[in-house]
């Protein structure tokens, strides 16, 4: 796997050469990410908000978690010791949603060498490795940014690509707030007009990303377009799906914005059921 890394790869390489990022957190639950933290971690790993780190203040348009000041990213990264040759390794409880994020976002930034803990927390501690609450002091690094714009898609990049031949739109929410029968979070329920729906689940089994074979087999339908963009509700989960299609070697956009950005512009289309 080339965006992953299990458990014992990383207890054999954690050096000051590594940087172990914990991104575990819970969207209807904000201190839950910090106090589990606080309570135990692996060994030396620094801590990123999600909602705080990784977005943004909300806005009229832009979706629940737009992108931060990059400035501001920038330092929070150098403060945890995040250089330009540093390699990073994220975690968070396994589901992948926290950490892929976080990956997404470094190689947004440009910087390559950041892989993601399969199984998370859960794997570290299943292989019988110890915990700890001891908080790290990390030296400060230098980190340059060379902002990768290939791997984003505007609200308008989703317009023109709507019903066109050569392109696909993946909504990887759950197959109910796709359809709009239900919608917990955002304002309003349904989906993107001619957007497929992969839940972003799916691409997990026992708690670890399926291996190449599964993904291909899953992804299957939609190899055959040109232009993927991947969307969720928030920018969050949807990150799942594109590290899960880059590992099989497929090239994807994210719409950071999603869903929650879509609805907020009165013109744009919405479509229910399947």
């Amino acid at each position: 796997m080339k965006n992953l890394v299990g458990a014992k790869w990383l207890k054999e390489n954690n050096n000051e050469d590594t940087v172990i990022v914990d991104c575990r957190f819970d969207l209807q639950i904000p201190s839950y990410g910090k106090d589990s933290y606080l309570k135990n971690h692996i060994p030396d790993a620094v801590y990123i908000d999600v909602d705080k780190d990784l977005a943004g203040d909300v806005k009229e348009h832009g979706g629940r978690h737009p992108l931060p000041d990059l400035n501001e990213f920038k330092s929070k990264l150098e403060s945890c010791g995040i250089g330009n040759d540093t390699i990073v390794v994220a975690y968070d409880d396994g589901e992948v949603a926290g950490a892929s994020r976080f990956w997404w976002m470094l190689k947004y930034i440009g910087h390559e060498k950041v892989y993601i803990l399969d199984g998370g927390i859960k794997a570290w501690k299943e292989s019988g490795y110890y915990l700890s609450s001891d908080i790290p002091k990390k030296e400060n690094k230098c980190l340059d940014i060379k902002i990768n714009k290939s791997i984003i898609a505007t609200v308008d990049e989703v317009k023109e690509n709507i019903y066109k031949d050569t392109s696909v739109i993946i909504d990887s929410r759950s197959f109910e707030r796709y359809k709009g029968e239900i919608e917990p979070i955002d304002k309003k329920a349904g989906h993107i007009p001619s957007s497929q729906n992969y839940f972003w689940m799916d691409v997990l089994e026992n708690d670890k990303m399926k291996d190449n074979k599964k993904l291909k087999d899953h992804f299957n339908e939609i190899l055959k377009y040109k232009k993927i963009i991947v969307h969720c509700g928030s920018g969050i989960t949807g990150c799942v799906n594109y590290v899960a299609l880059d590992e099989i070697g497929v090239k994807s956009k994210l719409y950071l914005g999603s869903w929650s950005d879509w609805i907020s512009y009165d013109d744009n289309e919405i479509k229910t059921g399947e």
